[in-house]
């Protein structure tokens, strides 16, 4: 009994030294830093812009020259592609199981056989595009106007069209009736109302960042995140009146970004080949929690929600076979985004370069 008495003590230190040490490797678990834990890369040729996840059905798309490709979300293995429907980015209704890429004219396709369905005329200049789950709608954005055109995903019939005020880049909704809209040429963001199609309220950046080419939204607790090309900065503002509560630094070119509700992380990737990861610790507290090295030219990406990773993009030329003559110089292969000769999007051969960053 004696002997017990003495040894409780020791035995409670003990047990509580281990829960300490558990709770201490788990805190530096959950901080390990972010790297890229997968890559692919694949030899074709024409340009890139957005790439797109799947999230439901599992599929990674990237629209590339006159083709959309289809990987593997979990693999990034090569899953086949849709022929003769290029574009710059491809938005997937769940419950239809049709897909759409942003080019004129949209085309439809089935993401169970990816086959072509039919291709869709529309006014403007298609660029980005979102599926917005409230109103169950596909959103095409264009440089000019109509500045949005919506489509049914059933059908792919065009059921409306909106004037945003500016040229929209990147989208993001709450799911509750309102799509955020960030307006590159006008340094703001537009609030639109899904239900009655009209922009209810432009969110000014006062200056403190321009050109924005990125969006994340927190929608639980209403926090949106623009992501700005000059200076290379984000924003972080209220989405219910637009007030600006932070800027962080990010790096140079952004085109995309995001938030990850699972981590409470937003993130932008970047041309100048880096990735900057934004932690909020509290509604009102941000900081820059770590940049990532990806690839040069990685300025457009996507989140994969069940794996926590952002897949980002980018190409590069291939290099010239052993023993080959040295060609000619020639301007480098189009990066995300960028126009080809006479003002197409084709390029060279050349790699298809995918990343998946995550802890």
């Amino acid at each position: 009994m004696k002997i017990q008495n003495h040894l409780s003590p020791v035995f409670f230190a003990a047990g509580a030294a281990l829960l300490a040490s558990l709770a201490l490797s788990q805190t530096a678990s959950s901080a390990e830093p972010y790297k890229i834990v997968n890559s692919t890369q694949t030899m074709g040729a024409g340009g890139i812009d957005y790439v797109y996840a799947d999230n439901d059905g599992r599929r990674l798309y990237v629209p590339r020259g006159s083709q959309i490709l289809a990987f593997d979300l979990d693999t990034l293995k090569p899953a086949g592609a849709i022929s003769n429907a290029g574009g710059h980015g491809v938005a997937v209704d769940p419950k239809s199981h049709h897909g759409f890429s942003s080019s004129g004219p949209v085309c439809m396709f089935d993401t169970q056989t990816l086959e072509l369905i039919k291709k869709i005329t529309v006014t403007g200049r298609p660029d980005g595009i979102l599926f917005e789950p409230a109103s169950e709608r596909v959103y095409v954005f264009s440089h000019s106007q109509p500045n949005a055109t919506l489509l049914d995903p059933k059908d792919g019939s065009i059921v409306g069209t909106i004037d945003l005020g500016g040229a929209p880049e990147q989208a993001a909704s709450d799911e509750k009736g309102h799509l955020y809209v960030d307006l590159e040429d006008k340094d703001n963001i537009a609030v639109v109302d899904v239900k009655t199609l009209k922009v209810t309220a432009h969110f000014d950046l006062a200056g403190k960042g321009g050109g924005p080419g990125g969006l994340g939204l927190d929608a639980k607790n209403h926090i949106l995140f623009a992501m700005c090309h000059e200076p290379a900065t984000c924003v972080v503002l209220s989405a219910d009146d637009g007030k600006i509560l932070a800027t962080l630094p990010i790096g140079n070119g952004t085109d995309a970004g995001g938030f990850n509700p699972n981590t409470m992380e937003a993130f932008s990737s970047q041309r100048d080949g880096t990735l900057t990861i934004i932690k909020e610790n509290s509604p009102s507290s941000f900081e820059v929690e770590q940049t990532v090295q990806t690839k040069q030219g990685g300025k457009t990406c996507t989140l994969d929600t069940k794996n926590n990773r952002i897949i980002v993009i980018a190409t590069e030329r291939a290099p010239a076979p052993a023993g080959a003559e040295t060609p000619a110089p020639a301007a480098p292969a189009p990066q995300a985004g960028e126009r080809g000769p006479r003002g197409g999007r084709g390029g060279g051969p050349g790699f298809l370069d995918i990343l998946a960053v995550g802890r």
